[in-house]
């Protein structure tokens, strides 16, 4: 696998073709006239080829220059390709001078949240209710588009899994009758969906019932200045205080 700096037209407009594929969408995700932008206003469009096949593709722009920190707009990949292409991202942000990446997931999707909080020992710092407004992709249509921001230490290593799972006082029931959160009166478990894209394709009241739910323990308790550290395997999120 070969991760590159994509700077020509056709490879630009491959990698928009295959973010609209990713998304299952007519309407371009990210326009080639976007992309070829970003890269020339300094940030990277990288592309992962196995041989001539693209296998995934992610985008990052600079932020403020006080914050030694990028911002990671977009990113897909087949699978056993995202971390590495992720790692590939965070040497190029390194080598030019960041410290931090910054981008944002839906918190409904408990794979994408085990891998960025887990696997790469990412932070999530903010919950925004409805980031994008309406969205009309493949993937999230019909939902409402919250997003948790995570923040990556770019120079440290994956944070160990923490032992043992929820455990304490049930605070709230989830829309499928099982606990939502658990207190043990310290940490704060939170539990989401297993697969929340095959829900919103089977029943998309109960997948709008969850985010309202999970959107109502997060809001919370970032509100008493908490953020969420880690994502277990099945599907509960940790939040514990700064």
């Amino acid at each position: 696998m070969e991760f590159t700096e994509v700077r020509d037209v056709e490879g630009i407009a491959r990698i928009a073709q295959y973010f609209s594929e990713v998304w299952n969408t007519m309407v371009d995700v990210l326009s080639t006239e976007t992309l070829h932008c970003i890269r020339h206003a300094g940030g990277a469009v990288i592309g992962a080829f196995d041989g001539d096949r693209l296998a995934g593709a992610t985008v990052a722009v600079f932020g403020p220059p006080a914050d030694a920190s990028v911002y990671s707009m977009i990113a897909a990949a087949d699978p056993g390709v995202g971390l590495p292409l992720k790692l590939a991202q965070r040497d190029w942000a390194l080598g030019h001078g960041a410290t931090t990446m910054r981008w944002t997931y839906d918190p409904l999707v408990s794979r994408n949240a085990r891998f960025n909080l887990v696997k790469l020992g990412a932070v999530v710092i903010e919950y925004t209710v409805d980031f994008y407004g309406p969205m009309r992709d493949g993937v999230n249509d019909g939902d409402e588009s919250d997003r948790l921001t995570v923040s990556w230490d770019l120079t440290a290593s994956p944070r160990p899994e923490p032992p043992g799972g929820p455990e304490g006082e049930i605070l709230r029931t989830a829309p499928d009758g099982g606990p939502l959160e658990i207190s043990d009166g310290q940490r704060i478990w939170c539990r989401v969906p297993s697969d929340v894209v095959a829900l919103r394709r089977e029943d998309p009241e109960a997948a709008a019932a969850w985010r309202k739910a999970v959107r109502g323990v997060f809001t919370d308790a970032f509100a008493d200045g908490r953020v969420a550290t880690s994502m277990s395997r099945d599907s509960w999120y940790l939040l514990e205080r700064k």
